[in-house]
């Protein structure tokens, strides 16, 4: 994993046979799930934990949207990096491109629109000030929303 600080998160994922289908190729949406995966480990590097944060605030978030572009198979075995960042921080969301690499070669990009919803009654809420404060920094784009 790389240091949270930085502007892209670095986390390493091996592919695992549950991973692939029967020709050994990673199937299509467990992209989503790797992107998922460093999506959360970078909120805990950053001392952002999900489930605290639901029970201390009432905040969860929801993916709203995703985009994905697929351009080289992983195979079982491989070793990927999955490198996320902040695109655009909004007022209720956040919204991250994700690369999966093997090495230098780009296998697949994503962009994946979070909204912050509350636990309670699943409508839109605001970002909690915390969370906007570690964010902020890291986001290419500020708050707009």
């Amino acid at each position: 994993m790389s240091n949270p600080a930085r502007d892209d998160f670095r986390f390493p994922i091996r592919v695992y046979y549950e991973d692939t289908d029967a020709g050994g190729v990673v199937y299509y949406a467990n992209y989503l799930k790797f992107f998922e995966r460093a999506r959360t480990e970078w909120l805990r590097a950053l001392g952002v934990e999900q489930r605290v944060l639901a029970e201390e605030t009432g905040c969860i978030f929801v993916v709203r949207g995703v985009e994905t572009q697929y351009r080289r198979p992983a195979c079982l075995d491989d070793c990927l990096t999955i490198r996320s960042r902040v695109s655009r921080l909004g007022k209720a969301s956040i919204d991250f491109l994700q690369f999966c690499e093997r090495g230098d070669e780009l296998l697949a990009t994503g962009k994946v629109l979070v909204g912050c919803v509350d636990r309670a009654t699943l409508r839109p809420r605001a970002l909690p000030t915390g969370l906007v404060e570690t964010l902020a920094p890291l986001a290419a784009e500020p708050s707009t929303d």
